[in-house]
Parts: C-alpha cells; sequence; structure tokens
C-alpha cells in the first residue's frame, strides 16, 4: 500500500469512519471503497477529493509528510520528485476545476437560451 493510501486509511480511521460509511458517501460499495483504500483499483482525482473533502483534510497534506522527509534526507532543499509529484496533483486539479467550471457556464447559456425562448 502506498503513502498516500496509508494516510487516507489513517485518517479515515482517526475519523472513526468505517469503510461502509465512506463508501455510501461516494457512492459506491464497500468492496470497491476497500480496493481503493489498499491501493487494489485506480484512486482518481475524483475520488480523492471527495475522500479529502469527507475527512475533512487538504490533499496536498497527502504528499506534505513526505517531501518534509525527503528534505530531511538531503542537505538543502526538497527533492525534484517531491516537487514533480505536487506539482502534477495540483495541475490535475486546475484541469478538474478548469472543466467543472466551463460545464457550468455552458449550463448558464443553455438555461439562459430556454428563458429567451419561453
Amino acid at each position: 500500500m502506498s503513502i498516500i493510501h496509508t494516510k487516507l486509511r489513517n485518517a479515515r480511521l482517526q475519523k472513526g469512519f468505517t469503510q461502509d460509511y465512506m463508501a455510501a458517501c461516494l457512492g459506491i460499495s464497500q468492496k470497491q471503497y476497500s480496493r481503493l483504500e489498499n491501493d487494489n483499483s485506480g484512486l482518481t482525482l475524483d475520488y480523492l477529493e471527495k475522500i479529502c473533502k469527507e475527512l475533512e483534510i487538504d490533499p496536498q497534506d497527502l504528499f506534505t509528510n513526505d517531501i518534509k522527509q525527503e528534505n530531511n534526507n538531503q542537505q538543502g532543499g526538497y527533492s525534484n520528485s517531491a516537487y514533480l509529484i505536487v506539482n502534477q496533483f495540483s495541475e490535475k486539479l486546475v484541469e478538474q476545476y478548469e472543466k467543472r467550471l466551463q460545464e457550468k457556464d455552458d449550463e448558464i447559456k443553455y438555461l439562459r437560451s430556454l428563458i429567451d425562448k419561453g
């Protein structure tokens, strides 16, 4: 299990949430949630965002300790791989939000066209 998945499991346990509860929040089966949490199934950014929201954690915190640990193992600065992970994660979140904003704009445009016709 990866460090990210371990941190998600630990955060869930700290909240006292069961896998059944988290699965219900995501609209999936407990078995599917278990596979996500145990790194046996692809954890998408969409699921990750929903899980972090429910657990009240910042998605970037999943990488924070790893970055600090790598920094402590080196003399003077963060590793390139730590920056790369955080940057890729941030870029994917930005892409997701931009897509959602575009979908919202399209929906508003459609609704306005309905109002104008009516």
